[in-house]
């Protein structure tokens, strides 16, 4: 991204007139598979799209498979039946945080829908759409706009698949209709789970609204089986008339109440340290509203490898130096610059001239063209210097979202400059969400806040302003309940995340009917799930990567002057502080 560069006041600002040129120079760069295997499909590892897992482990797998349609998917789950093999599911692209993918030990059998990703069917007087699992939702949002329909609220990334939405219960923004959840608008799926002898070991079950076990399938995180087909009640196709407004942050406890309200598609991207919030002013407007905007979210778009690289090595140097100033000076130069840009948007696909952006609904929902043809550079991509990065998405009660956003704020009033390096990484992005019936969707209607900060490579090293950034997580989970979002965080976040879900039980008991020998549970889940304890490990530096919360000096880095401290606001939360002599 362009906005992650600074260091001193005038360089970043040459970087960004650079990047502005280069952006458009990037050459093509083939995707690299994040699963990987030694002999054809055997022997293999897989990781996610940010190579890197929380713990940093490696994941392994006997073998690989890849179905092309649902009775290869279905052959697959008999034979592995019969052999008893640990099973778990992979997307073309994983861009889960934690270990959702990883099948246990190293005879596990990873089967990845990369060529499930068909569109089944289409019945545009009932609006629906049929599609199989590994269709990506950019897939969906075209094949559905083709038709004159549209799925009403999707993730703000069109690289996820519909499985994987449905797997971490991905989400857009708002209080409306049913909500912004993808799986609040699945109206039937089939589901490839283990069988009996008498079976074949393996069959498909077909869910449809009123079955309760549906409620399961809606957010399943792959531990009832393969989901193979989904049908989606989809709208017909609207326009949006979106503006952005940026406004002082003192009031911001006090709108987030009333905001999602006023807007069917409102969200906030906050800049804590900036004192600043972008409220997202966006509605339905009529069909012969003059207007054909698109939105490519510059964070989501192409970026030069070098640039990447650049930036990535400038923050290094602002973290190995305590430069908490250059990452201010770098947060405010970025958000001028996406605001002066529209922050991708554009009124005729090409310019921005001024808001409101009017445009087709299935131009405006959902972007990600870093992953386009000849423009195929992210700027997490990990085969050059990209970016690296820890990342909470954290849903919290939209009755205590104002006392949490008073709490970080006296945060930011203790330590100014703390919170420049979430400025970096384009703020703290808000977005509403309804309560839903799904057994592992959100509770009641909450506010989530998906914050995004620096990590560094080496696993030992602590943070700049860790304690803040600690303060805030633990703040979140612990004092104000919030609930994690299933495909991001880090794993403290989880620690009896499981028992805030009042259909906990239920969703246990549909994964053991369906799948009595847990073929599709991992070491990961199960901890996830509440079946195994060890979600935290206790070690050296553990704190400083996620893995636990501190007790011990220990479990920060002591040796560079990091020690386990209480909260600065929330006293019960531990921390890993920099004290000076």
């Amino acid at each position: 991204m362009c906005s992650q560069m600074g260091i001193f006041p005038w360089l970043p600002l040459l970087l960004y007139f650079i990047c502005l040129i280069t952006i458009f120079l990037v050459g093509y760069i083939p995707h690299e598979d994040h699963i990987k295997c030694s002999s054809g499909n055997t022997n293999c590892t897989i990781s996610n799209v940010y190579r890197s897992f929380p713990d940093r482990s490696i994941c392994r797998a006997a073998e690989v498979a890849y179905p092309t349609t649902e009775e290869e998917l279905l052959s697959i789950v008999a034979n592995a039946t019969f052999l008893q093999k640990k099973m778990r599911i992979a997307t073309s692209l994983s861009n889960s945080i934690p270990k959702l993918m990883c099948p246990d030990g190293e005879y596990g059998l990873i089967i990845s829908t990369k060529y499930l990703n068909r569109r089944l069917g289409l019945d545009k007087s009932a609006m629906t759409i049929t599609v199989e699992t590994g269709m990506t939702l950019r897939q969906l949002i075209n094949e559905s706009a083709m038709a004159g329909l549209a799925l009403p609220y999707a993730p703000y990334w069109w690289g996820v698949t519909i499985g994987g939405i449905l797997g971490t219960g991905a989400h857009g923004s708002t209080l409306w209709d049913l909500g912004p959840a993808v799986h609040d608008y699945v109206i039937e799926l089939r589901i490839v789970t283990p069988a009996g002898p008498d079976e074949g070991y393996a069959n498909v079950r077909t869910l449809k609204i009123g079955d309760p076990e549906l409620d399961a399938a809606r957010v399943s995180l792959g531990v009832l089986g393969v989901i193979s087909q989904v049908t989606l009640q989809l709208q017909p196709l609207f326009k949006r008339s979106i503006a952005f407004l940026e406004k002082d942050d003192s009031d911001l406890g006090a709108q987030i109440s009333t905001f999602g309200n006023q807007h069917e598609f409102a969200d906030f991207t906050w800049f804590p340290s900036q004192k600043k919030v972008l409220y997202r002013i966006d509605d339905r407007v009529p069909y012969n509203t003059t207007g054909n905007g698109v939105f490519d979210f510059f964070g989501l778009s192409p970026v030069s490898s070098f640039l990447t690289a650049v930036s990535r090595t400038i923050e290094e140097i602002q973290e190995y130096t305590g430069h908490a100033v250059g990452k201010c000076i770098t947060g405010s130069l970025g958000r001028y610059i996406l605001k002066k840009a529209g922050y991708g948007l554009t009124n005729d696909g090409t310019s921005f001239k001024g808001y409101p952006v009017v445009g087709y609904h299935n131009n405006l929902q959902s972007s990600g063209t870093c992953l386009d043809g000849l423009w195929t550079a992210c700027a997490w991509d990990q085969r050059f210097k990209g970016l690296y990065f820890f990342q909470n998405g954290i849903s919290i009660s939209l009755y205590k979202a104002k006392d949490f956003i008073q709490d970080v704020q006296k945060l930011v009033a203790l330590q100014p400059k703390a919170l420049c390096g979430v400025d970096i990484y384009n703020g703290i992005l808000i977005r509403y969400i309804t309560a839903s019936s799904a057994y592992l969707g959100k509770q009641e209607d909450s506010v989530e806040f998906d914050i995004t900060y620096y990590r560094s490579k080496d696993p030992m090293a602590p943070r700049l302003h860790e304690d803040i950034f600690e303060e805030i997580e633990q703040m979140a989970v612990f004092k104000y309940g919030g609930l994690p979002h299933w495909g991001k965080n880090r794993h403290l976040t989880f620690i009896g995340a499981i028992n805030k879900y009042e259909n906990a039980g239920e969703f246990l008991k549909v994964k053991q009917s369906y799948d009595p020998l847990g073929l599709f549970s991992s070491e990961w889940t199960d901890k996830v799930l509440g079946l195994k304890d060890g979600i935290t490990v206790l070690k050296e530096g553990c704190a400083s990567e996620g893995l636990c919360i501190c007790s011990q000096d220990i479990h920060c880095a002591p040796k560079k002057g990091y020690f386990c401290r209480p909260g600065k606001v929330y006293k019960n939360a531990r921390v890993c502080t920099q004290l000076t002599s």
